[in-house]
């Protein structure tokens, strides 16, 4: 029997950081998702995780994880399919190491990853937004933080995890306002601020004071913001805009709706200009209907 633990700890501490350069939060999603792996051949053997052997971790196992998670965890395909690509990832570097157990390795490769649905994202119009946007009280240092936070989270379609991040240093405001976003798979990219959004964040900046994290948004209690900390922010900014814009109830405004709104925006103008090159009429089809006498 072969012990797993010498190879999970080369795996976590030397193959993906160093070798592959993996960022830290691969590291950490692959380290959760073989845990849950660990956990589940635990309780399937009644031995402990560091007792565990690689000759335990076949493709049955795997399989009857798998449906574990959708099943007893309510976990979606798309979770689900992360966990597998985490546990190919660590056979695949079993294999160099113990010949032994490339078959049981090929058997677990071959698991195909399940087929997901891509749901319709919602977009909020431009009064909703603008709502949103005035629901902060700006004579509070908190609200001067929401609002910033939510117009910059809008106005450059930035994840959560790419503006709570965001160092001080990302700012630059001359020759023109903008901000340096290290974004999903070390993509960088620098995107110009509208002046609305640039006069928030400076609004932010004056009252925020010299705090010991570097991040550019901060808690009530000068630790840096979290996703669920903005989420709650902007759930709660959100019922109340809702008094005023009636239709903002009984829609879901997450983070990843109100990024989305910059796409739509621009979507929308692109398809009026090819409207007008075609000599068609740039209004939409259900406005010229309730617009007919």
């Amino acid at each position: 029997m072969t012990p797993i633990a010498p190879h999970i700890t080369a795996f976590l501490r030397d193959r993906l950081p160093r070798q592959r350069g993996a960022s830290a939060h691969t590291c950490d999603s692959y380290a959760y998702s073989l845990q849950l792996l660990f956990e589940f051949a635990s309780q399937r053997f009644g031995m402990a995780p560091s007792a565990l052997s690689l000759e335990q971790i076949d493709a049955p196992l795997v399989m009857d994880l798998l449906a574990h998670l959708e099943t007893g965890r309510g976990n979606s395909s798309s979770t689900r399919n992360v966990r597998l690509a985490a546990i190919k990832s660590f056979m695949r570097f079993v294999e160099y190491r113990v010949p032994a157990l490339l078959e049981q390795s090929r058997r677990i490769l071959a698991i195909p990853a399940k087929k997901t649905d891509q749901p319709l994202v919602q977009h909020l119009a431009m009064a909703e937004i603008q709502a949103i946007l005035e629901a902060p009280d700006t004579q509070t240092r908190s609200s001067l933080r929401d609002r910033a936070m939510i117009h910059l989270c809008f106005a450059a379609a930035l994840r959560v995890s790419e503006f709570i991040t965001s160092p001080m240093t990302a700012l630059r405001w001359q020759p023109t306002p903008s901000i340096h976003i290290e974004g999903k798979g070390r993509r960088h990219r620098v995107l110009p601020l509208w002046k609305q959004t640039g006069e928030d964040l400076q609004a932010w900046l004056v009252i925020r004071g010299q705090v010991s994290t570097p991040v550019l948004f901060v808690s009530s209690q000068r630790r840096p913001m979290t996703r669920v900390g903005f989420t709650y922010v902007l759930t709660k900014h959100v019922q109340r805009a809702a008094q005023h814009c009636p239709s903002l109830f009984g829609k879901s405004v997450s983070p990843h709706v109100l990024r989305h709104y910059v796409g739509c925006r621009t979507m929308s103008r692109h398809l009026q200009k090819r409207r007008l090159r075609r000599g068609l009429d740039p209004t939409p089809a259900h406005d010229r209907r309730s617009a007919a006498p």
